[in-house]
């Protein structure tokens, strides 16, 4: 999680929306919304969605750790585990494979007026986290709490600064989509 130092009030959540919408905008420009982009990702014949997020990564990793580096943000990871991992991918996955969507491009789908990902998608977003929800409690005591490794980063873990991961994931990042292109 990424929490702004200098920020209060509702700030946050209109830069928040501001940058949603740019995003929402660079995946529809992208072709990222099309069904037939997203089921050509999963069937490895078309890689603009894997283009677009590794960009995506790519950004964001700099931009975040540049602003820590500049005292703009603290970074507070959420923790994490295997478990929920696993659980996590298991139902983004069931939810991509079935409607050829993931929460994302559903959103810029449904505002390029994509009926199937507003019938569909929301409706499985919605009966997903409903599901997930009343299941939540007894699978917080058990499969999530599997291979709890807390809240820390990668630099952390590997004691180390934040750029000697992020310069060179940057630069390999980079190299993978150019030799992609």
């Amino acid at each position: 999680m990424l929490a702004l130092n200098a920020t209060k009030g509702r700030a946050p959540l209109a830069w928040g929306l501001a940058f949603g919408l740019v995003f929402g905008f660079l995946l529809q420009k992208g072709g990222a919304t099309k069904y037939d982009v997203i089921i050509g990702q999963l069937l490895l014949t078309d890689f603009t969605v894997l283009k677009i997020m590794l960009s995506a990564v790519l950004t964001g990793m700099i931009g975040i750790y540049l602003m820590k580096s500049l005292g703009w943000v603290e970074l507070r990871p959420k923790s994490g585990s295997l478990g929920r991992n696993v659980v996590g991918g298991l139902i983004f996955g069931v939810g991509f494979a079935v409607l050829g969507y993931c929460p994302g491009t559903i959103a810029g789908a449904i505002g390029n007026g994509y009926l199937d990902a507003l019938v569909g998608g929301l409706a499985g977003i919605l009966v997903g986290a409903g599901i997930y929800a009343a299941l939540y409690p007894r699978l917080r005591q058990g499969i999530l709490k599997y291979g709890d490794y807390g809240n820390i980063t990668l630099p952390q873990l590997l004691k180390v600064n934040d750029w000697v991961v992020v310069i060179p994931t940057g630069l390999l990042i980079f190299l993978l989509l150019y030799w992609m292109r």
